[in-house]
């Protein structure tokens, strides 16, 4: 019976860090919606997870494909976020959100 396997990332910055850090991370990581003169012009500040195929399943949990699991550990790492990363089968709701064909 054929698998469709993506990892499971959980993850968190560390103790400590200041409310800017969560911020910074937040934006790189998620990107932003934000507008400028007073609401006039609203653009979208792209992140990571912009391009990256996933499904957030709650705060600091994420599955993702194959593919993408060393972009994401690459940049946890250069937040100093402790990461733990597992492979696990995805179910047909996981794959619609990764854009993989399921298969039964």
């Amino acid at each position: 019976m054929p698998t469709m396997d993506g990892y499971i990332i959980a993850y968190r910055l560390p103790k400590g860090t200041i409310n800017n850090g969560y911020s910074r991370f937040q934006k790189k990581f998620f990107g932003q919606e934000t507008s400028s003169h007073g609401g006039k012009y609203r653009y979208r500040r792209k992140g990571l997870l912009d391009e990256i195929p996933h499904r957030l399943l709650i705060r600091g949990v994420i599955i993702v494909g194959p593919g993408d699991v060393d972009d994401i550990k690459e940049f946890l790492s250069d937040f100093d976020a402790e990461a733990h990363v597992r492979r696990v089968l995805l179910t047909k709701e996981d794959c619609q959100a990764l854009g993989m064909d399921f298969e039964e």
